[in-house]
């Protein structure tokens, strides 16, 4: 295996086995240095030319890969394909350099410096000396010299030249430790001098004078630092300085100690002085009370709050805004970890932002914090969980006045943690940051006429997330609310670029969930990929359908990295992902993991179709219409995707597992439509996948008031079931056949009675009691269209009894329906009400659309009999509204008997009483209605109770 060893800290270069290597021109050389800043982490081809490319017109893509061939030949000679055995491996969407930290010479730097600084705070300046040396050797010269113009090295470039600063000074208090005085005192003064705003340098030098017996110009050199960070910063120095200049007057003995950290910088680390470093607003932010009410209360109950959330929710801005809020007097503190990579170092820097730079260890911290009551606010935990919650388990646990405040995009999962998951805004709150940050670019900027809606559409799209809606709101310099709004179907590109001076996670949107992605493991990765194909909600079963395995764990993980959302009260749990991670998901799915994590889906819609429509003919069909209704969004993305895949047959099977959940519901219109493009896309599927989808067209077409089309689609059922051999498919198609073309003039009625019947007798040869039920209410329905009114009455009571037995809800309305009707046609409107009064609790079980609607239509007609007409007047017109949600129009599916109803109704009142009683109607709910038709149970004089029994 080859040696290959980077260098960053100066011109970039690299040896393989010792030997230089050609990196090629600066374009080839910035996308190793793209590589090389990810730290072993996966880039996308796509960010690679963005930060490559930023300064120009993005190139081929043949350009990259070029640039990526050229590098594998020059690093990488010998390399052996495959996931696993490339050094620069392409893996999904981008490209990962596999180069350990111990062969970049910017990473053995950080090292040796972080163990430098350990050696010198555990006593031992001769080995601190030693490493920091190692460190300072590394440096040829400016870090990523060649990269002056490329945006995306600055910060590793600031991060660098900041850390040599560290390195520099550590090294001369080791030399301090050492006895070491009188040689760098003048180095240290030109240190100094250099570095005015840099208190450690002040620190040393003035240690260094004092050592040499000098105390008066280290008073003087103290006193000088004060003045530079007055005049030109309007700061007083830190606690380190001050407790120095009192240690000096005070000739304090511990200064002049000849080792360890004392003898670098005085006495052991104290507590400063009581303060804050909290910082001030720059923008006004939206207040949230309500939840910064609920952490400050759950602060006083617990001593570790964790607050969760997607990146872009607000945690750090409610964090500050609880910290801010309290009273405390030592505190808050407020330590910022986004930008820390090195574990080792969290102690310290822990230490640093509560001014306490001499502290090397969680004992050591502890020691200092033991005594103090102060609330420390650890911001953006999520890529540091277990080494955080590690220290803040040790420091709760020696420390009883502290409290900790974190913020993480998943819990830390340490004992006595309390988590407050933060929500997304508002309507009202969203609307208003949009207004707030869109006067902040544009202070005359005001909502034009219609703006308002589109405003509340916008941020509904992105998920009432403060950060995307306030990226969204600073294009109102540029854009219209209405071109904002258009731009969503692209959010990551709209929304990318934010303000400077924010950390990079929170410039973008992309880079906001990027941040979140790239912590996840490779298999996480994949699931939350995955479930991105989902529309809506999913539960357990679903998630494991689709990804192909048990997904309870996964599915739990990314629940507490907060990529997965549960929804509230569900039972089982049901989870989504919110638009914008719906849509990020989406993005890194390449085609062909697309088409299959769309395949999967629709095989699991499928099979949760078919197994519903095995069950809706039941006694749990209640429940059954009410999963289906839960998931309408995957049923309408499977039959997109199946069509757009050119997969007819499958939308076939779909929309025939679908007629009667359709059909029952009133959706007319979704379900003809997916029918018809289904058959547009499969013109020779065969004969039984056709049968049931033909059931299906026949259905609806007859509650649209189209018989001639539901006949012929129930004759093409009919012949497509027998060639099939499928008996149960057959009876139903010939049992509607026979009502349907009924209706439409096309059979003869002692014809269609007798295809009913033989409907009726095929459904007891195979055993299938709930098309029994049907068939007989055809038989029924039939009688009476032929005046055999008694006969009639006798069918439907045997189709209601065979419908109760096996639970078959549905016909039992349906029938009970047109035993309304005969009892009307007897003259006896009270039995009529009493049928249906004792079918309303069934269809609010099964929460059925269109037998109620039939029923409190022909209940209209009953109460008009009974005497009553201003409430039947009523009920025809909420029929009306709410029959006009779904398409159904009763004059349409039932031509004859609906306008005798409406006459019945209309002939006993006024005019003015007729608009009166529909405009009470009018306004109606569909419980308000059932209260209306309740309060004349039992009728005075009616048989109270009465059925068709």
């Amino acid at each position: 295996m080859v040696d290959v060893r980077v260098g960053v800290l100066g011109p970039m270069v690299a040896t393989v086995d010792g030997q230089p290597v050609d990196l090629g021109g600066t374009r080839q050389r910035a996308v190793l240095a793209v590589l090389l800043l990810a730290r072993q982490r996966l880039v996308p081809v796509d960010r690679i030319i963005d930060l490559v490319w930023a300064d120009t017109k993005a190139p081929a893509l043949t350009t990259l890969y070029g640039y990526v061939k050229q590098l594998r030949r020059a690093l990488d000679p010998g390399r052996t394909a495959g996931p696993h055995g490339e050094l620069l491996a392409r893996q999904g969407p981008g490209y990962v350099l596999r180069l350990a930290t111990e062969n970049v010479d910017a990473e053995v730097f950080a090292g040796r410096v972080a163990l430098g600084v350990r050696a010198l705070r555990q006593d031992d300046p001769a080995d601190a000396l030693h490493l920091l040396d190692e460190a300072l050797a590394q440096w040829r010269g400016e870090p990523y010299a060649e990269f002056a113009g490329y945006a995306f090295v600055q910060p590793e470039v600031t991060r660098l030249t900041g850390l040599r600063l560290d390195a520099v000074e550590e090294r001369y208090a080791a030399l301090l430790a050492l006895g070491e005085h009188a040689a760098v005192v003048g180095d240290l003064a030109g240190h100094a001098a250099e570095y005015p705003f840099r208190e450690r340098g002040h620190e040393l030098y003035a240690l260094a004078l004092y050592r040499a017996g000098r105390q008066r110009e280290a008073l003087d050199a103290l006193r000088a630092a004060r003045a530079v960070f007055a005049d030109e910063l309007g700061l007083d120095p830190g606690p380190a300085l001050r407790h120095l200049e009192s240690a000096v007057l005070r000739q304090d003995p511990e200064l002049a100690g000849p080792t360890g950290t004392a003898a670098v910088t005085g006495p052991a680390p104290t507590a400063p002085e009581r303060t804050r470093n909290l910082p001030f607003e720059v923008n006004r932010l939206l207040d949230r009370p309500g939840e910064r009410a609920a952490v400050d209360r759950m602060l006083g109950q617990h001593r570790l709050i964790t607050l969760t959330g997607p990146g872009g929710v607000g945690k750090t801005t409610l964090a500050l805004q609880v910290a801010r809020s309290r009273p405390d007097a030592d505190g808050p503190w407020l330590v910022e970890l986004a930008g820390l990579g090195a574990p080792e170092l969290l102690v310290e820097t822990i230490g640093a932002a509560l001014g306490l730079p001499a502290v090397a260890t969680l004992e050591q911290l502890a020691a200092v914090l033991g005594v103090r009551e102060l609330l420390l606010v650890l911001d953006n935990c999520e890529h540091l969980v277990a080494p955080v919650g590690t220290a803040v388990a040790t420091l709760l646990a020696r420390c009883g006045g502290l409290r900790v405040l974190a913020t993480s995009r998943e819990p830390l999962r340490v004992a006595g943690e309390a988590v407050f998951e933060v929500p997304v805004l508002s309507d009202e709150q969203a609307a208003e940051l949009f207004d707030q940050r869109a006067a902040a670019v544009t202070p005359d900027w005001a909502p034009g006429p219609g703006d308002r809606e589109k405003i509340h559409t916008i941020c509904a799209e992105l998920d009432r997330l403060p950060l995307a809606i306030e990226l969204a709101a600073a294009h109102c310099q540029v854009l219209s609310v209405e071109q904002i709004a258009g731009g969503l179907d692209d959010r990551f590109a709209l929304l990318a670029d934010g303000p400077t001076g924010v950390p990079d996670r929170h410039r973008s949107l992309v880079d906001a969930v990027d941040w979140s992605y790239h912590l996840l493991d490779a298999a996480q990765q994949r699931v939350f990929r995955w479930l991105s194909v989902f529309g809506g909600g999913f539960d357990l079963a679903a998630a494991g359908a689709v990804v192909g395995g048990p997904a309870l764990a996964p599915v739990a993980a990314l629940v507490r990295k907060s990529l997965v959302m549960v929804e509230p009260g569900t039972d089982p749990r049901r989870f989504r992902l919110l638009e914008t991670l719906r849509q990020y998901g989406r993005s890194r799915l390449d085609p062909a993991e697309l088409a299959a994590a769309q395949a999967a889906h629709r095989d699991w819609v499928l099979r949760y179709a078919e197994d519903a429509e095995r069950q809706v003919r039941g006694p749990e069909s209640g429940v059954v219409l009410a999963g289906l209704a839960q998931r309408q969004a995957e049923i309408r993305l499977a039959f997109t995707s199946a069509l757009a895949a050119g997969d007819g047959r499958y939308a076939l099977r779909l929309g025939g597992a679908l007629a009667m959940y359709w059909y029952r519901t009133g959706q007319i219109v979704e379900g003809t439509g997916w029918l018809q493009a289904a058959f547009a896309a499969a013109p020779d599927a065969e004969p039984g996948v056709r049968a049931r989808a033909l059931l299906g067209v026949g259905g609806l077409a007859y509650l649209a008031g189209d018989p001639a089309t539901a006949g012929r689609a129930m004759r093409e059922a009919v012949d497509a079931a027998r060639e099939a051999g499928d008996a149960m498919t057959g009876a139903l198609a010939l049992a509607y056949r026979a009502l349907f073309g009924a209706a439409a003039g096309a059979t003869a009625l002692p014809d269609a009675i007798a295809d009913a019947g033989s409907a009726v007798e095929l459904a007891r040869q195979v055993g299938a009691p709930a098309i029994e039920a049907e068939a007989l209410s055809a038989v029924g329905m039939l009688r009476r269209i032929a005046g055999q009114v008694d006969r009639a009455r006798v069918d439907l009571a045997e189709s209601v009894q065979v419908a109760r037995r096996c639970g078959h809800g549905f016909v039992e309305s349906s029938s009970s329906w047109l035993a309304m009707k005969v009892a009307l046609d007897l003259a006896d409107p009270a039995g009529a009400l009493a049928t249906g009064l004792s079918i309303l609790d069934l269809l609010e079980r099964d929460s059925d659309v269109t037998s109620w609607l039939v029923i409190v239509h022909t209940a209209a007609a009953a109460l008009a009999g009974l005497g009553r007409p201003e409430d039947g007047a009523a009920l025809l017109a909420a029929v009306e509204r709410h029959g006009s949600r779904y398409g159904f129009v009763p004059d349409l599916m039932d031509p004859v008997d609906t306008p005798r109803q409406v006459a019945t109704v209309r002939e006993a009142l006024t005019g003015d009483q007729w608009a009166t009683a529909r405009q009470r109607g009018w306004q109606l709910s569909r419980d308000e209605v059932n209260a209306l038709l309740r309060a004349h149970a039992p009728w005075p004089g009616g048989p109270a109770g009465r059925t068709v029994d």
